[in-house]
């Protein structure tokens, strides 16, 4: 579907032309200030860091001839309301997880995380080099996005709970903060989930609003202060196994930019994405030790909870199943899983197996 007759067709339609003309890039002697708004609060942990990074990236390599005018979450529009706010104008780019827009298109999960889906290194196999940016910008075609990946959490942490979780019946009833597919598949074990923007977790958990909550992993957990609030904390997750962030430029807005522009754009992306994955992966290590030091009990989930995620998660992504683009992603998406990984189980998986044997 092009863009322009989805806008027309939809309730944004009427007010896009408006919106776009109220929010029209500020020129001055030849620069020009583009509005990014994000689905974080400002100062959480890696997250707005990311789109700090490329905000700044982008105006230090444009010479500042691209200037990047960053809002947190509030600051112009809500957490999750920024992809409206860029498909109808009303700002130039957004910086957040796109599985909190599964509401425009389920597709979209596959460009943050999917349970029981891809690692760091596999989405950017699938991504970089498969067919994962083309199915990005097909379904920014729809909406009148341009997208790419901008940043990556790495592993993301079970999350924290007010008591073990010995089986799934412990789902039961559970009020559970957990965004996207994955959030849908606890739901289906019994949980009650709930969609909350980052800045808000941690008064919903302190209240006891939520039960329980996952986050992102150690160093982002320990920041947010959920240690404050109770002690056990699962470490390994179905639901982000490699969660990729995104920065969406209004497609309107991008084509007007020079090519120049656009390739500085791409750039900032791509280069936000490794040093936020880098950024989790160097500070997770030494927050989860502090945390055990402070009392916190690391544990991991059993078997039979793992089954019955893995249940739940089949349930969840086939429910889409019928939709053509979404049949077309997640085909592809699974294929080049499957590839990356049996290379990656077989050379690095078994060479880290060796290296903890012998050099223990």
């Amino acid at each position: 579907m092009d863009r322009r007759s989805f806008l027309k067709n939809s309730a944004l339609g009427g007010s896009a032309a408006a919106a776009t003309a109220l929010a029209a890039p500020a020129y001055a002697q030849g620069n020009r200030t583009l509005t990014l708004v994000t689905t974080w609060g400002r100062g959480l942990a890696g997250v707005h860091d990311a789109a700090q990074r490329a905000a700044d990236t982008i105006t230090a390599m444009s010479g500042g001839s691209l200037t990047i005018d960053l809002k947190a979450a509030g600051e112009l529009v809500g957490a999750f309301e920024v992809f409206d706010a860029v498909t109808s104008g009303q700002a130039d780019m957004y910086h957040g997880a796109d599985y909190y827009f599964v509401g425009q298109h389920p597709g979209y999960a596959y460009f943050t995380s999917v349970p029981f889906g891809m690692t760091p290194q596999e989405i950017s196999n699938w991504y970089y080099q498969g067919e994962g940016q083309a199915f990005h910008d097909e379904l920014g075609s729809i909406f009148g996005l341009k997208s790419f990946l901008a940043g990556n959490t790495g592993p993301q942490a079970g999350g924290w709970f007010a008591k073990e979780i010995a089986g799934p019946e412990d789902f039961q009833g559970l009020k559970f903060r957990m965004p996207g597919l994955g959030g849908q598949a606890l739901g289906r074990m019994g949980a009650s989930v709930q969609n909350l923007p980052g800045a808000e977790v941690y008064q919903a958990l302190a209240s006891g609003a939520i039960d329980g909550t996952e986050w992102i992993g150690p160093w982002a957990d320990e920041k947010a202060g959920f240690q404050e609030i109770t002690k056990f904390y699962y470490t390994a997750g179905m639901h982000e196994p490699g969660a990729a962030l995104s920065l969406a430029t209004n497609l309107d807005v991008w084509e007007s930019l020079s090519p120049e522009h656009q390739k500085i754009i791409e750039i900032a992306s791509g280069e936000a994405h490794q040093w936020n994955l880098a950024q989790f992966m160097n500070n997770n290590g030494a927050a989860l030790q502090r945390l055990q030091a402070g009392g916190v009990q690391v544990l991991e989930f059993p078997d039979s909870v793992w089954d019955a995620m893995g249940t739940a998660a089949r349930e969840t992504l086939d429910q889409y199943n019928g939709d053509d683009i979404y049949d077309r992603i997640r085909a592809s998406y699974t294929a080049s899983m499957a590839a990356s990984s049996s290379w990656i189980q077989q050379s690095e998986g078994a060479y880290r197996a060796q290296r903890d044997r012998v050099m223990a």
